[in-house]
């Protein structure tokens, strides 16, 4: 396993983030396609053992059924002190009025609560999943700071927003002195790719590290929604893909992905990874999987090379489109 800084933080994380999104109990209400707590063993002790230290998480996962897992997994496959575990703060746990946004009460609560769900004294980066549009900017700089201050969380960071959202928030977090985020979590693979217009850029300049969410496009570039065939379990329930994947622009990109995996003799899903890892500003994206080969695939993407002449007939199907993730 190759490992790297973490933006400015000092911590060295490895080139392949570990999602722990796909497990909890199935039919839950967050995520109905994915593995129970048994299936994921093997993921969790595989990943140790290829010498993954970075393990992603969030409380909206199954309303929490996923950070009891992930707490339970790490316990025991790895070292607490030779792990950096991500889980997140934001989005909906439940229906009453607060029980979601930014405010200072949800965030405080949240945190707390995520630290007795994984069953630890506190997290090593603590995600914005969404920004909710009824929190001002004051009022969750001072609350990530609160957390980070009170040792409950190392470092903050956020997921997917707009380039100047992110660069108002450092730059208000710079100006006071308060816990700035380190790391942006956004969606970016081979079928969106219009995060390169503006945030790549950003987080390049002032060294903020990239961890990507969905790399193969929540599966679509690994063939789980074909053109002609059963779709996979995923390609079936996975709300989300089916919102943002399947125009003919993003089969023809599909078509491109294919016609190198058989070129270079390794499946789709190591091509879409290769591709995303070959990036500069990628710091780690993060590999989910349900069956183990989905996982062997995300490993030996690491060895997969891509010389100029793949990467320019892998991104030449692409067409621009509307920004997504961000809601």
């Amino acid at each position: 396993m190759k490992y790297v800084l973490l933006g400015r933080t000092g911590m060295s994380v490895s080139r392949l983030c570990l999602g722990c999104m796909s497990y909890g109990p199935p039919g839950g209400p967050t995520h109905p396609w994915v593995i129970d707590e048994e299936a994921a063993q093997p993921f969790f002790r595989k990943a140790v053992e290829a010498g993954i230290n970075f393990f992603d998480t969030a409380n909206h996962y199954n309303y929490g059924a996923n950070e009891e897992i992930t707490g339970r997994a790490l316990k025991r496959y790895a070292r607490r002190d030779e792990i950096v575990v991500a889980t997140k703060v934001g989005l909906k746990m439940g229906e009453g009025p607060n029980m979601t946004g930014l405010s200072r009460k949800h965030v405080l609560a949240q945190i707390d609560a995520s630290l007795r769900r994984l069953g630890m004294d506190h997290v090593d980066l603590l995600y914005v999943h969404r920004l909710d549009p009824e929190t001002p900017f004051e009022e969750l700089v001072e609350t990530l700071d609160i957390v980070v201050r009170s040792g409950k969380a190392r470092h903050v960071a956020a997921s997917s927003m707009w380039a100047w959202q992110f660069a108002k928030l450092r730059a208000m977090q710079q100006a006071s002195g308060k816990a700035g985020f380190v790391a942006m979590q956004n969606f970016y693979n081979l079928a969106y790719r219009e995060e390169e217009r503006e945030m790549m850029p950003y987080c390049a300049a002032e060294n903020v590290a990239v961890v990507p969410w969905s790399p193969i496009a929540r599966g679509f570039l690994a063939g789980n929604r074909p053109r002609d065939g059963e779709a996979t379990n995923r390609g079936r329930l996975d709300a989300f893909l089916q919102g943002y994947f399947g125009s003919d622009a993003d089969y023809r990109v599909l078509d491109a992905v294919q016609a190198a995996a058989a070129r270079l003799g390794v499946s789709a899903a190591q091509v879409a990874y290769a591709w995303v890892l070959s990036k500069p500003f990628v710091t780690a994206p993060i590999v989910g999987a349900t069956k183990e080969y989905q996982f062997d695939e995300a490993i030996a993407a690491l060895d997969v090379a891509l010389d100029a002449e793949t990467v320019a007939a892998l991104e030449a199907p692409y067409a621009p489109r509307l920004p997504m993730g961000h809601r």
